[in-house]
């Protein structure tokens, strides 16, 4: 416990405030090249307890910083101070006017927002590559914009309202018709002081030149100055002046956007140049030819993502010399406007300098493979970088006719400071450009190349008229050249600015103004050499929104980051705080991890760390459990026989007897080795159906959980499957040993190797005779048992026969495993009839479905059964994770709590179905809402 912390906590009534090492190192890292160790977090709950905070520190003197979802590129979200953790209880998304606007808190995502508005037809204007992982609070602290927002759609252009707090704790909402009137009561100073400030800005012509230029362009260069000539009231310019402060004047507790249509029918394509200047020459040509984005890529972009396995073939089939790409798109309505605007448009871009032809696409997968591909491309080229070493991405911005200007003199910038694998990309249409720089700050030379090359660059931009930050805030990285970029007088009212809202100056101190011409240079990150998945870790957060366990405990980045702390600690010989770290992660770390593998479906380096965690049990398995669990997987019909059995006859008894054994267990086992009974825990399930046929065409691998957990009501989804295989006319076998086999992730997730490597032995010879050799795909009706089953097999793997074991066909070494959903919506679905319908199924994907691409055959299935089919915007890993919901259950509980309240709040129809595609999933689900959910197959069933 810091000094710090404890005079905090003192001053403070209700308010969580952390300072475990554990806790103030996994919160104290972001997406920047910065680190600073906070001495303590605060999690506010509410505005008012903002205010609290913001009162306290005031009164104490310690400075604070406020941190939502960490992407921050620049610096301006460190703090060896106060951090304010400003995500876990700002979360509040309110669609108004059907859309056209919509309130928001600070620690919603972009994405989350745009999949409420989706509903409506509706988007915001601020678009970042970051959209999955940035909150809103990020978003209009930086004025982030993006790939189609420019100038006119971002926070400043497209925030109606806002509420805000100010650090002696006064809240303002400027929704109010008296905002005004009450700021000047309550702030009179304030007030008063952006009265003069504005009559100082506009009096002089040289201020309004100079904001006129650099507000034309892409700007987030220190505070948002065009406020002093866009608005007359102090309420509105304090408002406006909030927007890309970065922290530093207020906190902004929640806003009103107005929103922009979606425009449905769209077409992308990639132009491709023979350089990159002769892209950048472009611009203007591809602007006014209508697209809606032009996205630069230079030929290292285009090498890196080549190295993606998922590369589309527009930049796969490249013979990469020197050439740049543009990534353009169309937008329209509908398909008529869509076809006209093409027809406008492809003609002049066709005659551009092209090395390839032009093809644009309007397949959805495609369009969204090239996306994906751009939004992923900071974090894949640093992914690459060198372990030990660090990357920064710099944000300029000219106008757009001194582009290529721009383009040459920073080729030349990197030639002459041995920068060779530097990448280029942006936002060609605003002159906004990206450049990613790979360093290694703990080489004191390597620290004096970066000060030299950024003297050079600052040169470069300012004489090309552009400025030094266009999108990504100013941060520390830029805060000593604010003056330099705007001149003495509007640096000096950019200071009375924060003199006025901060007179104690609390508020992020050190981002956006300093004293400190070497500000850019120090705190910076350094990160040693420690394992695979963490050394390609760029901290950029993607993972954060989709981890189940994000609110309970830790995230899969702070899971890394924290590995590198340990080796820091270790390499500097800090035993005391090795110790504490390595206590806490226990828990924090690698028990309450699900390994669900949601993390790798966003990482844009594909980082899986479940991989990590599940690798770190394996280390801490004993040898007496790896034995156990080696002999279940030998035995494992009589295994699955005996669970089935306990839970039956736990089951049929008060659940108040096993949940108290299950709990003395756990006190003397440990939580993590023995499960906990609770009453909503159903009966024990049936013996996995055996079915045999002449000419097959597939092999049924019916999951062991549905013989060990029962089924809601009905036979389960293992009988459900047969049945629909039946009544299609689709021939389908089991193997002859079912009972005995496993997907085999029982002992992966817990990183028993042993028993893990014998029940793959058993199931490739198993699956050897079922399926001919191969021959025949192997489907399996829960999706994380398919899951698991893949793992298990493995790609091109041969087996090999336990002694004593005959073989009668030559082992496969290649399987196809087909989730049922999957199967049946391509292969069954088609032959059947379904003769009654649902009036509405309320459906949870899975992570197991997401990491398979399983999930549009679930929806498919739910629409040929219901009339109406709902998915919680909030669905998410439930973090049942096959034992984690036993071992854990309030891992479970926070997992599935904002995906429970949508369900909560769903309007009553009579009838509904609740459905999912994996037994332990349903449990997790059906725990949280109340609800019975059962495997979409079996309701399919019922209604053939």
């Amino acid at each position: 416990m810091t000094d710090t912390s404890t005079r905090l906590r003192s001053a403070l009534s209700g308010v969580e405030v952390l300072d475990r090492a554990l806790d103030l190192r996994a919160r104290a890292h972001d997406a920047s090249h910065y680190l600073l160790i906070p001495s303590a977090v605060a999690v506010p709950r509410n505005t008012a307890q903002v205010a609290e905070v913001m009162r306290a520190c005031t009164r104490l003197g310690i400075p604070m910083t406020f941190r939502s979802g960490g992407t921050s590129l620049s610096g301006q979200a460190v703090t060896d101070q106060i951090l304010v953790d400003t995500r876990a209880g700002f979360t509040g998304v309110e669609v108004l006017d059907n859309g056209a606007r919509v309130r928001v808190q600070p620690g919603v995502t972009v994405r989350a927002v745009n999949a409420r508005l989706a509903h409506h037809g509706r988007r915001l204007g601020p678009d970042p590559a970051s959209e999955v992982a940035c909150t809103i609070g990020g978003v209009v602290a930086d004025n982030s914009s993006g790939m189609q927002c420019g100038t006119e759609f971002n926070s400043y252009r497209t925030i109606e309202s806002m509420v805000f707090v100010l650090p002696s704790g006064t809240v303002v909402d400027t929704a109010r018709a008296d905002a005004d009137q009450l700021l000047r009561e309550r702030e009179p100073v304030i007030h008063q002081g952006l009265s003069t400030l504005r009559d100082r800005v506009r009096a002089s012509p040289e201020s309004v030149a100079t904001i006129e230029r650099l507000f034309a362009i892409k700007n987030t260069m220190g505070y948002a100055v065009n406020a002093f000539l866009d608005h007359d009231d102090p309420v509105e310019i304090l408002s406006h002046l909030l927007i890309g402060s970065e922290g530093t004047l207020g906190f902004v507790a929640s806003v009103v956007f107005r929103t922009l249509p979606v425009l449905p029918k769209a077409a992308t394509g990639l132009l491709v140049f023979n350089d990159l200047v002769t892209a950048s020459a472009s611009v203007d040509e591809i602007v006014t030819a209508g697209v809606v984005t032009g996205e630069l890529l230079d030929v290292q972009s285009l090498r890196v993502a080549q190295a993606d396995p998922k590369c589309p073939p527009e930049i796969a089939g490249l013979e990469l010399r020197e050439q740049a790409a543009v990534l353009i798109e169309l937008q329209a309505g509908d398909d008529d406007e869509l076809a006209a605007l093409r027809a406008r448009s492809e003609p002049a871009l066709d005659k551009l300098p092209l090395q390839t032809p032009l093809r644009m696409t309007t397949d959805s997968a495609a369009r969204a493979a090239l996306w994906t591909t751009r939004k992923g491309l900071f974090s894949a080229v640093a992914g690459a970088r060198p372990s030990g070493t660090n990357a920064l991405l710099e944000d300029v911005a000219v106008p757009v006719p001194r582009l290529g200007e721009l383009c040459t003199q920073l080729t030349e910038l990197f030639v002459k400071h041995s920068y060779d694998d530097s990448v280029v990309f942006g936002h060609a249409r605003d002159g906004n450009l990206h450049f990613l720089l790979v360093e290694e700050f703990g080489n004191a030379a390597k620290l004096d190349r970066y000060d030299r090359f950024t003297t050079d660059l600052v040169d470069v931009v300012l004489g090309l008229g552009g400025t030094l930050k266009a999108e990504h805030g100013t941060g520390r990285i830029m805060a000593p050249f604010v003056e330099r970029q705007y001149g003495t007088e509007l640096y000096e009212v950019m200071r009375e600015v924060k003199r006025l809202a901060d007179p104690h100056m609390v508020l992020n101190p050190g981002a956006l103004l300093t004293d400190d011409p070497q500000a850019h240079l120090k705190d910076l990150k350094t990160s040693p050499p420690v394992e695979e998945e963490v050394d390609r870790c760029v901290e950029c957060g993607y993972c954060e929104p989709v981890c189940p366990s994000r609110s309970i405990t830790l995230t899969p980045r702070q899971r890394i980051v924290l590995r590198r702390e340990l080796e820091q600690a270790r390499l500097a010989g800090d035993d005391e705080l090795v110790q504490a770290l390595s206590a806490d992660y226990e828990y924090d770390g690698v028990q309450t991890c699900a390994a669900d593998g949601m993390c790798g479906t966003v990482c844009p380096v594909h980082i899986d760390t479940g991989d990590l965690v599940r690798r770190l049990r394996a280390e801490d398995a004993s040898r007496v459990e790896g034995r156990a669990w080696a002999a279940a997987a030998k035995h494992w019909s009589a295994t699955t026989r005996a669970g089935s059995a306990a839970l039956s006859t736990a089951h049929a008894i008060p659940a108040r007897l096993p949940g108290t054994v299950t709990r003395w267990a756990r006190a003397v086992a440990g939580d993590d080795r023995v499960p906990l009974y609770s009453g909503d825990l159903p009966a024990g399930g049936r013996s996995r159906p055996k079915v045999s046929a002449d000419a097959p065409v597939a092999v049924l691998f019916p999951a062991c959980i549905g013989a060990m957990f029962g089924a809601a009501s009905g036979d389960g989804a293992s009988a459900a499957l047969v049945e629909l295989c039946g009544a299609a006319g689709v021939s389908v076998r089991t193997p002859a040993s079912i009972d005995g086999l496993c997907c085999g992730t029982p002992w992966s997730s817990e990183g028993y190797r042993s028993g893990h490597e014998e029940m793959r032995e058993r199931v490739l010879i198993a699956l050897a005779d079922a399926t001919d050799g191969g021959r025949l795909p192997v489907v399996v009706d829960a999706s994380s048992c398919a899951e698991g089953l893949i793992k298990l097999l493995g790609v091109g793997r041969v087996g090999r026969a336990p002694k004593g074991q005959p073989v009668s066909r030559p082992l496969a070494t290649e399987f196809t495993v087909l989730d049922a959903l999957d199967f049946v919506a391509s292969t069954v679905l088609p032959k059947l009839t379904v003769r009654t319908r649902v009036p509405r199924v309320v459906v949870h994907p899975t992570c197991a479905t997401t990491v398979l691409g399983s999930t549009p055959a679930l929806m498919r299935l739910a629409e040929a059964v219901a009339d109406e089919v709902v998915v919680p915007t909030d669905w998410g890993c439930c973090a049942f994770a096959g034992d984690r919901g036993l071992l854990h259950p309030e891992l479970t509980a926070s997992a599935t709590a904002p995906e429970a309240a949508q369900v909560a709040d769903l309007p009553d129809v009579a009838g509904t179905e609740y459905v999912s595609a994996n037994r332990t999933c349903e449990l997790g689900m059906a725990r949280a809402t109340g609800q019975p959910y059962r495997h979409i197959l079996e309701v399919l069933a019922e209604h053939i």
